[in-house]
């Protein structure tokens, strides 16, 4: 049995934990305040919403992200998971993401794999977590690395490339002709917010008559359970740089604007840096005047598709075989190492 802890924030940390769970031949329960997803089969642990109602000092003096005194559904919430590890007895229990959750397995000798996040990692308790665990997750090429992490992170940290649930499609990118014709623009965002406003993207698109805007999510649009057809119809996506959207951009093989949103400890800044190093996507630090828009669309549109190094598809296999493979061995006696 592997227990798997997925994060409320966002649809991003479900989806992956989805991916990797059709991969692993063992059994698999998810622990989250999520509600559970209709097509998933497997074992589901629902966990209390946790309030942020007047916290008292929640962050331990800063040792920690969320730990607030006499909170009763916070205490609710890790009673569960405790009673479920007491219960259970899994070989393995895999954090994305919560540090408290990771530590709390680990105090009850269970064997952590952490799923890693971009950005800046350097606090007392992403350290304590990244540092406690048997291996780490970075769903991001190999070759591009986060820059400031300690060589003992990287040795037993396993790239996997992009996750998305999309990876199994293996598709090819559209012409650049098809695009040009087609000429519609896809806004696609998140379940996690954005401080992107309805008067910005209307004047972006009343500056490119041209083109046909569509948006998916956000606070005014419908959400979109599945976005791959409208995906790869695109002729340009414009997305935040979460991990979920720029995989799922990334396996529709679409020409896509990354313009990163403030998240803590700078995530999808982090993540934008590195998608503009590689040249995969264009990057804009903010959303542009409407003026910038007309010359912004027609040459990202014809941009080179080199999405497949951020998204090779075989992302959810890998760490499913990792967390497989350390389940095994910790069952069976023997030390997880580095990788």
């Amino acid at each position: 049995m592997i227990g798997y802890y997925v994060h409320h924030q966002g649809r991003g940390h479900l989806h992956r934990a989805q991916c990797v769970a059709a991969h692993v031949p063992g059994a698999m329960t998810i622990l989250s305040s999520l509600p559970k997803p209709q097509d998933w089969t497997g074992s589901w642990v629902s966990l209390p919403p946790d309030s942020d109602d007047a916290p008292v000092d929640p962050t331990a003096r800063g040792r920690l992200h969320w730990v607030p005194v006499h909170h009763p559904q916070h205490r609710e919430r890790m009673g569960t998971i405790a009673e479920w590890i007491r219960q259970e007895s899994p070989a393995l229990f895999v954090s994305d993401v919560s540090v408290e959750a990771a530590t709390l397995a680990r105090l009850m000798g269970v064997p952590v794999v952490v799923a890693a996040m971009r950005g800046d990692r350097g606090d007392e308790a992403h350290r304590l977590a990244y540092d406690l665990a048997d291996a780490l997750i970075a769903p991001w090429p190999q070759s591009l690395p986060e820059p400031d992490w300690p060589a003992h992170w990287h040795a037993k940290t396993l790239h996997t490339g992009s996750i998305s649930r999309y990876d199994h499609r293996n598709v090819q990118a559209r012409d650049a002709r098809d695009r040009l014709r087609d000429r519609e623009v896809v806004v696609m965002l998140g379940a996690g917010g954005s401080n992107l406003t309805t008067d910005q993207i209307q004047a972006a698109a009343q500056a490119t008559p041209d083109w046909s805007w569509t948006v998916l999510g956000g606070p005014h649009s419908v959400w979109t359970e599945d976005p791959w057809p409208v995906l790869r119809r695109a002729s340009v996506v414009i997305t935040h740089a979460g991990q979920n959207a720029v995989a799922e951009c990334a396996a529709a093989r679409v020409p896509t604007i990354v313009i990163p949103q403030d998240r803590p400890h700078g995530e999808q800044h982090a993540t934008a840096r590195a998608l503009h190093a590689a040249d995969l996507a264009t990057v804009r630090e903010a959303w542009p005047q409407p003026v910038v828009w007309p010359r912004l669309l027609e040459t990202t549109v014809t941009r080179q598709d080199r999405w497949e190094r951020w998204s090779h598809g075989g992302g959810a296999r890998a760490a499913a075989r990792l967390l497989t493979d350390l389940a095994s061995r910790t069952r069976g006696g023997s030390a997880c190492g580095s990788r």
